[in-house]
């Protein structure tokens, strides 16, 4: 049924809400948890062209190794760390903790800061242990 006696809308929108670190981060868990599925895709790629053989496999190096190939895997690897500690948080809402407003906002706050932390330290490990 269409609302016809005002301009407001039928129901509470973005347009309404002031955006809070834990809704942003609940949405960003959840366009994480969809951008794992493109990101696995590619991983069981790689590991099918190395089981097929070495043009298969140089090639997938190759797409993954370049400029693009190392954004995509450093992006697949911050959406893998902050979904991780995303469910964490999820994880000790169920069992019935950190419900506090404050405490909520502030594990939001550092779920951001611990996956881009997380990440730089996974790439920089990776470098490392490559060299």
């Amino acid at each position: 049924m269409a609302n016809t006696t005002s301009n407001r809308p039928l129901s509470p929108h973005l347009q309404i809400y002031k955006p809070i670190p834990t809704m942003v981060m609940s949405i960003v868990h959840r366009i994480t948890g969809g951008a794992l599925y493109v990101g696995t895709l590619l991983i069981a790629w790689w590991l099918i062209a190395a089981a097929t053989g070495v043009g298969a496999y140089d090639w997938a190096n190759w797409v993954l190794g370049s400029i693009v190939g190392k954004l995509v895997l450093l992006g697949y690897t911050w959406a893998l760390i902050h979904h991780m500690l995303g469910g964490f948080r999820h994880f000790m809402w169920d069992l019935g903790y950190g419900f506090d407003k404050h405490f909520s906002t502030k594990l939001a706050k550092l779920n951001i800061i611990a996956s881009l932390c997380l990440t730089l330290l996974v790439w920089v490990i990776g470098f490392v242990i490559r060299f």
